[in-house]
């Protein structure tokens, strides 16, 4: 079995502050590219926060060029991130919670949501999620938040082959014990590794209890962050055992 490094960035997001949060998300990429990070997700909506009032007005086509320092600095280090962002498809109008891959060869993935949370549909509409992400030799399945709480998503991934369900979330401290059980269920269930990127502190009126996780194909817990904070969860498989430590990130002056 080949090595996989792998990390949850957990990030304060900056309320429609798109530039703001361009300039924390390179941050950690450059961080995660100085830990060899392959791939790096981000929470839900990451570039823009949780923030439904303005996520029509900012959304933006995938390959707007305002993501180009983004694309840019992922190529040059070599790290696959995926970010959380408001997109409109071309051709369309809808709004769809995005998470955008922007890949370490230089590409562009999209994938969006399928399952929106009870009142989402107020801004947004349900997307049509995204093929799995080859990562080395290994394939990669991705979700967004809501898309975890239906078992059938889970599966699907599995059914495809998946070795890592990579979830970008925002989960508040009432929520998080269920929901973290759900995750590592699938690692168990499905053999496959499991990675949550949950928000720190507070986005779009919700508090988030950051706390993001990685477990390992038997459900084992890899590492995961104590709280808040902004951070990455780092994990590394080397011959089949997994090792994680958490990093935190200071922010450029």
């Amino acid at each position: 079995m080949s090595t996989l490094n792998i990390a949850a960035a957990q990030t304060t997001s900056i309320a429609g502050d798109l530039a703001a949060n361009i300039a924390s998300h390179m941050r950690f990429i450059e961080v995660a590219g100085e830990q060899g990070v392959e791939l790096l997700v981000f929470p839900e909506l990451s570039l823009t926060g949780y923030e439904g009032e303005v996520a029509a007005a900012l959304a933006i086509d995938p390959q707007d060029a305002v993501l180009q320092p983004l694309r840019d600095l992922a190529h040059a280090l070599g790290v696959t991130a995926v970010v959380g962002m408001p997109i409109r498809l071309k051709h369309s109008s809808a709004v769809l919670i995005g998470a955008l891959v922007l890949g370490a060869d230089g590409s562009l993935e999209v994938y969006s949501k399928q399952h929106l949370h009870s009142g989402e549909e107020r801004v947004f509409a349900a997307g049509f999620g995204g093929s799995p992400l080859s990562i080395g030799n290994d394939k990669v399945a991705l979700a967004v938040c809501a898309d975890f709480s239906h078992a059938s998503h889970a599966a699907a991934a599995a059914d495809l082959g998946a070795d890592l369900y990579a979830a970008g979330v925002l989960i508040g401290e009432q929520g998080y014990d269920a929901d973290a059980a759900v995750l590592q269920g699938y690692a168990r269930q499905h053999a496959m590794a499991v990675l949550m990127a949950n928000h720190s502190g507070l986005t779009g009126g919700w508090q988030s209890a950051g706390r993001s996780a990685i477990w390992s194909e038997d459900g084992s817990l890899i590492a995961a962050a104590p709280g808040a904070g902004d951070l990455l969860v780092v994990a590394r498989r080397d011959a089949g055992a997994w090792q994680g430590r958490v990093i935190y990130v200071e922010q450029a002056q």
